[in-house]
């Protein structure tokens, strides 16, 4: 792969890790194992048996999961700890041809565009999750889904696309961010002062 192609797919799995790490992960094995792209030789364990089954099974999961309101917010907290440092990994595989230099300066890069994507996508769907109806979260997700299949696409056929809308994407997701969570966490504080007001008023009944 020329420097070009080899930048759009460590760049490409850093941000689809931070959105969808196993369904990432199992596309690009994929496309490895038909023979579609020759993937750089550390990335070629993707395109194993077992790591594609399991990786399959788990974007399953997650698909399952990232439809149920609150619980698809308990699941991205908990893969905080998952899909950063899988994404530099596999930022860093892309890059294992150019040496160690390079390889570690990926992993740099990649965690910080993983980040930035796990960012975006926990704080927004935390705060649709403040909504009482379930189909804007479904709508949510679908579009995530769709665009991690869009997003690899251009990655493997039009890889300068990609970095041009990843560079877009990030400037608009590091102004959304912190709207997004000052959002979140006023609606929170807002919640525990109506649950202190419920509980203050069960507990001192007005005297007649």
């Amino acid at each position: 792969m020329d420097l070009l192609a080899t930048t759009a797919l460590g760049a490409g799995l850093a941000w689809a890790s931070g959105i969808r790490l196993y369904a990432a992960i199992l596309i690009v094995g994929l496309v490895g194992r038909s023979g579609w792209v020759e993937l750089p030789d550390a990335l070629m364990l993707l395109s194993h048996t077992w790591v594609m089954t399991a990786a399959g099974v788990l974007a399953l999961g997650e698909f399952i999961a990232d439809k149920v309101p609150a619980f698809d917010s308990l699941w991205d907290a908990a893969h905080t700890f998952i899909r950063i440092p899988a994404g530099m990994l596999l930022s860093a595989g892309a890059f294992d041809a150019y040496g160690p230099g390079a390889t570690l300066a990926a992993a740099l890069v990649g965690g910080f565009i993983t980040s930035s994507a796990h960012l975006a996508k926990t704080g927004t769907r935390a705060a649709i999750n403040h909504s009482p109806e379930p189909f804007s979260n479904w709508a949510a997700s679908t579009t995530e889904d769709v665009a991690t299949l869009g997003g690899l696409w251009l990655v493997f056929q039009y890889p300068l696309v990609f970095l041009g809308l990843l560079g877009v994407f990030l400037v608009l997701a590091w102004w959304l961010i912190p709207k997004v969570y000052r959002r979140v966490r006023a609606s929170i504080q807002a919640g525990i002062r109506r649950v202190r007001d419920m509980a203050g008023a069960t507990g001192h009944p007005t005297s007649r």
